[in-house]
């Protein structure tokens, strides 16, 4: 017991990633715990929803806090590594929501100086929910980082997972929610 403490205060004492727990993430949109609605789901792929991002609002970030990222993921995806869904970085610190549709692709709905990361489906901007016909329902993490930087400088071409890794690598504090999506077997 008395090694598992020390071991906590030492991981306490040279770690810089604050546990804030006043750090919300939340959405008008889709409620934590709840089924993801239809308007989120991908075109494409067989799925034929109407690919928009939901609008995310976040509050109490470390003070410290100089940029964030946001990112969704689907840990099951039947690919063995998930599924990457929406990356966005450079968010300015004085930010605080994405407004739905935001994940447009282009970048012209989201806040300036911020940018999309390339996604699983190939592109740089929100790729929606589309899980296999009859899979249970697959759960979506919604995330935003507090980043102890300004920018991330990473390649125009890098992937979800590169992001992901700089988004770690500079996290000071995050603030998630799960909510779920599934799709009926066909007849």
């Amino acid at each position: 017991m008395m090694r598992k403490l020390l071991f906590a205060a030492a991981l306490a004492a040279t770690s810089t990633f604050t546990l804030a727990a006043d750090f919300e993430l939340r959405s008008p949109d889709i409620k934590p715990g709840s089924m993801i609605d239809k308007r989120f789901e991908f075109n494409g792929f067989g799925c034929s929803g109407e690919n928009k991002s939901p609008a995310l609002q976040w509050r109490g970030a470390p003070a410290d806090t100089k940029s964030f990222a946001v990112t969704v993921y689907d840990p099951d995806a039947p690919t063995g590594s998930g599924w990457w869904h929406w990356s966005v970085i450079n968010l300015p610190a004085e930010v605080n929501a994405l407004a739905a549709d935001a994940g447009a692709v282009g970048g012209a709905k989201l806040p300036a100086g911020a940018s999309h990361v390339r996604i699983d489906f190939g592109v740089a901007g929100w790729g929606g929910a589309c899980p296999p016909q009859g899979d249970k329902a697959h759960r979506y993490i919604f995330t935003v980082y507090a980043l102890k930087t300004a920018k991330l400088e990473i390649p125009a071409d890098s992937t979800a997972a590169l992001a992901g890794y700089m988004i770690n690598a500079n996290a000071i504090g995050k603030a998630s929610f799960v909510a779920n999506y599934g799709r009926a077997k066909p007849n």
